[in-house]
């Protein structure tokens, strides 16, 4: 009689081990998960004990090293070729390869910050101004962003539309680091929001509209040599205006803005760039465009709104009912008779008119412009509103 000996790995000999290998597997991938969540919390807990600890230390080295690295308004000025009109130009194209890339926040101020500070220093050419902008994206990418998402020089090329050569960026990349004395960092106004924001509630909305403010002011003269902080503590109080949030406590970093900076941001708001509004008009920023459009129309309606009509005295207040006290005739809050005519614009009537016991021969009320015939057929009466007369006889008129 013959056994057939049963093959080695079939189904029936290895499943029960196959199962208990996939749970062992499964018990020791959910314990290192478990570990590494606790590492995490960790170290997050010992990192916001470092930063409470050396907040103070960090905040007032940012505040040493802006002042450092602020551009020169004046020296801009005396550019020969390129003018302030050109600058939103520029800017929307920088804005546009930024998103394009997906770059970090800070890397576009960055960038902007390095270019101001070249065209502070160096005379600029109006055929050069993009090249510029571009190898200033280009540093800040490299300086602060992820490495993935860096642009090469062949990108850029090719959104330049071949207008310059890649030896020129590579050039001008070079010139830009020497001129500034290799001094990249920067800091910007998204790490002072990063800054006020800790010890609050995450609020995306207060965070992208901030953001949007401080990156209209970017088109703007009057802020280009503005402190990052100052631009931040006012960005964010009128973001917090906007949105209807709390204001911070008094004694907080972020509550000690300026003022004038705040009203000068304000006065800019109506005018934003269209690639900008398109840009916060994604739901990934939270649409804050659009929220500060409705709130800027809201504003306007506002303004606009007439008062409501004065209040007519009543019977009790009136002293025109009460009998003997003289009193100077004043305009009353009711229309003027029309019998069949136009209303005329009320006019201020005089003694002879509002006292007929002065002179019979004068009427009570001034007699209504009379209209053309078929004209204002349907146009309702009123009464007459007569104001009784005075009990005291006037001195005759010299």
């Amino acid at each position: 009689m013959a056994y057939f000996s049963q093959p080695r790995g079939s189904y029936f000999g290895d499943s029960h081990d196959d199962q208990d290998r996939i749970m062992r597997d499964g018990i020791r991938e959910q314990e290192r998960q478990l570990k590494r969540r606790k590492q995490a919390a960790i170290a997050e807990e010992l990192s916001m004990i470092a930063s409470d600890e050396y907040r103070e230390d960090h905040l007032e080295h940012m505040e040493l090293m802006e002042l450092e690295t602020l551009p020169d308004v004046a020296s801009i000025e005396v550019q020969t070729e390129i003018q302030w009109f050109m600058r939103p130009y520029l800017l929307d194209f920088l804005i546009e390869a930024h998103a394009a890339f997906d770059l970090l926040p800070e890397t576009l101020f960055l960038t902007i910050n390095l270019l101001d500070r070249y065209c502070s220093k160096r005379v600029v050419y109006k055929r050069h101004y993009q090249l510029v902008g571009c190898s200033a994206l280009l540093i800040a990418a490299k300086y602060g962003d992820r490495k993935e998402n860096v642009p090469t020089i062949r990108e850029l090329k090719k959104m330049c539309c071949d207008l310059y050569d890649e030896e020129m960026f590579t050039q001008m990349e070079w010139h830009v680091l020497q001129t500034l004395q290799w001094i990249i960092g920067h800091p910007t106004i998204d790490n002072f929001h990063q800054l006020a924001l800790e010890g609050f509630e995450y609020d995306f909305e207060v965070e992208h509209m901030a953001t949007y403010i401080s990156e209209i002011a970017m088109f703007h003269k009057e802020f280009v040599a503005k402190r990052p902080s100052d631009m931040a503590r006012s960005s964010l109080a009128l973001a917090r205006c906007i949105l209807n949030r709390p204001m911070p406590i008094q004694s907080d970093w972020s509550s000690k803005y300026d003022s004038q900076t705040l009203i000068t941001l304000s006065q800019h708001l109506s005018r934003p760039s269209t690639v900008l509004y398109r840009k916060y008009a994604s739901p990934r920023l939270a649409r804050v465009s659009a929220i500060l459009e409705d709130f800027l129309a809201r504003q306007i309606t506002t303004v606009q709104c007439p008062t409501a009509p004065p209040t007519p005295l009543d019977e009790v207040s009136n002293p025109l009912s009460k009998p003997g006290v003289p009193i100077t005739p004043t305009k009353g809050h009711h229309l003027p008779t029309v019998t069949n005519g136009c209303l005329t614009p009320p006019i201020t009537p005089t003694n002879v008119e509002k006292f007929p016991n002065y002179n019979s021969a004068v009427g009570a009320y001034r007699p209504m412009t009379p209209s053309s015939s078929g004209h204002h057929t349907n146009m309702p009466r009123y009464d007459v509103y007569q104001v009784p007369a005075p009990t005291y006889t006037l001195p005759p008129i010299l």
